[in-house]
């Protein structure tokens, strides 16, 4: 047996008070920790993980606001690595949430500048690969959709314009943000980061919605596009 081995317990070896499914029943949700949450969705363990092990993993490498947004079951299969399965249970979970309590105004972000961008993505600076993002804005800069565009290495090739600016569209958006994260932790734009940058705003300018800012998110720090002079007036 692996020394690591020692220390990984399957949760039927829990004691019973520490399981997910039976601190929910006896205290309630408020109790649990989202892992543990989402523990009790997936059920059960994945090629050699717990699940708690797996929802952990899950948590991390995708992110807490970014896998609530997400809907598209492949990337999260391709991303993750987890079978159809698990990745519908937590496209449909949070799905019933969005329906459920998003439509309420007073639940939507408002970003007045890029330092409200940085806190609401934070979350984005411990992820460990690249994420691209559109977060489209109303007429009062309040956040209507949230959108993950892309994951991996940020280049013109991979970001399509039309990914961008379709949620934009189907949302009736009136402005939008891009925001992607440097894994490497120094957020400072390289040509490619400037390169879609500006292709983004040829189209916007094209379609009639403009981009607000490019936010590029690194280890505790982050650099607006915009502040920088580095957009096209």
């Amino acid at each position: 047996m692996k020394s690591s081995d020692r220390y990984r317990v399957k949760l039927k070896e829990l004691p019973a008070h520490q399981r997910p499914r039976e601190k929910l029943i006896k205290y309630g949700p408020d109790v649990l920790k989202t892992p543990e949450l989402m523990a009790i969705i997936l059920n059960t363990g994945y090629r050699g993980e717990t699940v708690l092990e797996l929802s952990h993993r899950i948590i991390k490498e995708y992110g807490s606001k970014a896998i609530i947004q997400e809907k598209n079951v492949a990337r999260l299969m391709e991303t993750l690595g987890i079978p159809s399965v698990k990745a519908c249970q937590i496209v449909a979970c949070f799905e019933l949430g969005r329906r459920f309590f998003q439509e309420e105004p007073g639940k939507m972000p408002t970003l007045r500048n890029p330092e409200d961008v940085y806190r609401y993505l934070e979350d984005m600076r411990k992820l460990k690969k690249e994420q691209f993002r559109g977060l489209y804005l109303n007429t009062r800069n309040k956040i209507i959709h949230d959108e993950i565009i892309s994951i991996g290495t940020l280049t013109a090739n991979l970001v399509h314009p039309r990914e961008v600016f379709q949620p934009a569209i189907e949302y009736l958006a009136a402005g939008l943000i891009i925001a992607h994260n440097h894994p490497s932790g120094d957020p400072n734009p390289s040509d490619e980061d400037l390169k879609v940058t500006r292709q983004m705003q040829e189209v916007g300018k094209t379609m009639a919605i403009d981009l607000l800012d490019h936010i590029i998110i690194g280890d505790d720090k982050y650099v607006s596009l915009r502040d920088r002079g580095l957009m096209r007036a």
